[in-house]
């Protein structure tokens, strides 16, 4: 049976046992439900069933939680027990996203093949690059830099001002503050695996 994206979500955040965090952390700095309640402006029964288990906390609540413990959202996302870094991502778990949301022709797809919270700023991806039609793609850039194996197809990489074609087995690394778009141009689609790296300090 498919799961659907709200079951995959909540079955990839079980595993950061975030109740057992939130509980472990409001014990150690002896605050009760209800004064956390008073701070955090939650129930004490929503947090009650977040500590349990029983609900999986969303973004906005956990951002009110850690302001109250004046600790970061890694917190909860860390590993305590200071483990080198092992995680697989299965196929099935993954979801993938278009370029834009609402975008009627997106230049490329993407799906997320780490999870943020287990790397330090590198992030890889499977990009799928439809063929466009006469439309122009969007030019994008982030703080960093990029590297683009392509393995199936032919792609146009928009970079400096300049097209370059990368065919299959080709590959590239190039400064992603600069402004870049793609534009897939084999019938079949084209695929690639994206890397992105945060800038060096």
């Amino acid at each position: 049976m498919t799961e659907t994206s709200e079951e995959t979500i909540s079955r990839i955040l079980s595993r950061h046992e975030l109740g057992a965090k939130l509980r472990k952390l409001r014990l150690r700095k002896k605050v009760s439900l209800a004064d956390l309640g008073k701070h955090s402006g939650l129930s004490a029964s929503m947090l009650s069933q977040l500590e349990n288990g029983r609900m999986i906390p969303t973004l906005p609540t956990l951002v009110r939680i850690a302001t109250v413990f004046n600790v970061g959202l890694d917190h909860f996302f860390g590993d305590e027990r200071g483990a080198k870094i092992f995680s697989i991502m299965r196929g099935s778990e993954r979801m993938k996203f278009p370029e834009r949301a609402g975008s009627p022709s997106p230049a490329f797809f993407f799906q997320c093949l780490t999870l943020a919270t287990q790397t330090s700023g590198m992030q890889a991806y499977l990009a799928e690059f439809p063929k466009l039609g006469k439309e122009e793609p969007s030019e994008h850039f982030h703080d960093g830099s990029e590297f683009i194996y392509l393995f199936d197809g032919e792609v146009a990489l928009h970079c400096n001002g300049e097209d370059h074609i990368l065919g299959a087995g080709d590959s590239v690394f190039f400064d992603s503050s600069e402004p870049h778009s793609y534009r897939g141009l084999a019938k079949h689609g084209s695929k690639a695996i994206v890397v992105t790296m945060p800038p060096r300090v």
